[in-house]
């Protein structure tokens, strides 16, 4: 796909831009944390008679690793992505900061100075998360044509048409505190590792092959969607009749193969944490699947709304696994030959 006119470069120009500039604020506060620690005592005694004393602040920071996290998520993604939206009114940015944010963090927790953690599993878990992260970024925009903020979730769409006159204060909470809760929760075993040094044993090998199949998978899945799509794309211009359904490859054994092998991803960073004392961890995954089943749910109903695919997905639906990949069930009512 080509670029279109010098209006359409400039647009996208201008994202590319406010997608390096936006996450800023946090970068730079942090790097002067950090110097300030590495020229400083790391006791943070200082300056213990002003609360108000930067001095205090980094004391703070120094202490609170995971409320650090959480104070630059709020203030960076919550409120500083919540008004860039409403500038361009569109909230296509925390897709692409799903990709980018959980690097971040992994390299955010390796690096803190309260940092306790065997090198090498905190360098195992932050090559997979690069892995991890190129690929989603890839079928990111790869799913968008190559373009940055191109357009918003249809989710949010949605939503906007829902709400209307208060979206502009819904989709705060919506769209950018939720993701706080899914974001920083998902990536607690990342904390994990980076808390706790404990030697390597067979559970990590267990952890990097669960996380390491769910990016294969995923990856696949995506693959397999994006031509299945673009093969459709041809057909319209065309003339011709679209295949109503894809249940070749991954999506024979499973109607979200992509998302069984994302969730894949997540648990496998759980059993790090479970297998280092902190079982807890699990939580933010937890929530993340619960979620992503709602979302399957909306997914579903939006297929069925499309009367060219309707049919073809219930039966679809009826003989084939919603999220971990199995065999077809037998064809109900004659050879199942579903398209």
């Amino acid at each position: 796909m080509g670029f279109g006119g010098s209006g359409h470069g400039h647009s996208n120009l201008k994202y590319v831009v406010t997608a390096f500039l936006a996450p800023l604020p946090s970068i730079l506060f942090y790097l002067s944390f950090l110097n300030h620690i590495n020229n400083s005592d790391t006791s943070g005694s200082e300056s213990e008679s002003d609360p108000l004393s930067l001095a205090n602040l980094w004391t703070w920071c120094y202490h609170h690793p995971l409320l650090l996290a959480n104070a630059l998520f709020f203030l960076n993604v919550n409120v500083l992505f919540w008004v860039i939206s409403h500038i361009q009114n569109s909230h296509w940015m925390i897709d692409l900061f799903w990709t980018v944010i959980p690097l971040m963090l992994v390299h955010y927790y390796a690096t803190h100075p309260l940092g306790h953690y065997n090198w090498w599993r905190s360098r195992i878990a932050m090559l997979m998360t690069w892995v991890w992260s190129l690929r989603l970024s890839h079928n990111y925009f790869r799913r968008e044509n190559w373009q940055w903020g191109a357009r918003e979730d249809w989710r949010f769409t949605d939503m906007s048409r829902q709400y209307g006159k208060h979206w502009w204060w819904v989709s705060f909470f919506a769209v950018y505190a939720s993701q706080q809760v899914f974001l920083i929760g998902i990536c607690l075993p990342l904390y994990v590792v980076h808390s706790v040094d404990k030697p390597l044993n067979n559970w990590d090998f267990v952890a990097i092959i669960v996380c390491m199949c769910g990016v294969v998978i995923a990856y696949f899945a995506d693959t397999q969607l994006h031509e299945f799509v673009t093969r459709n794309n041809k057909l319209k211009e065309l003339g011709k009749p679209v295949v109503p359904n894809l249940d070749k490859g991954l999506w024979n054994y499973s109607r979200h193969p992509n998302y069984f092998g994302e969730q894949l991803w997540w648990w496998g960073l759980v059993i790090f944490a479970w297998n280092l004392g902190h079982g807890w961890a699990f939580v933010g995954a937890l929530i993340n699947s619960m979620c992503l089943a709602y979302v399957t749910k909306l997914v579903e109903e939006r297929m069925l709304k499309q009367d060219y695919r309707a049919e073809a997905y219930r039966l679809y639906q009826k003989t084939t696994s919603v999220w971990i990949p199995w065999f077809r069930s037998s064809k109900i009512g004659g050879k199942d030959k579903s398209t």
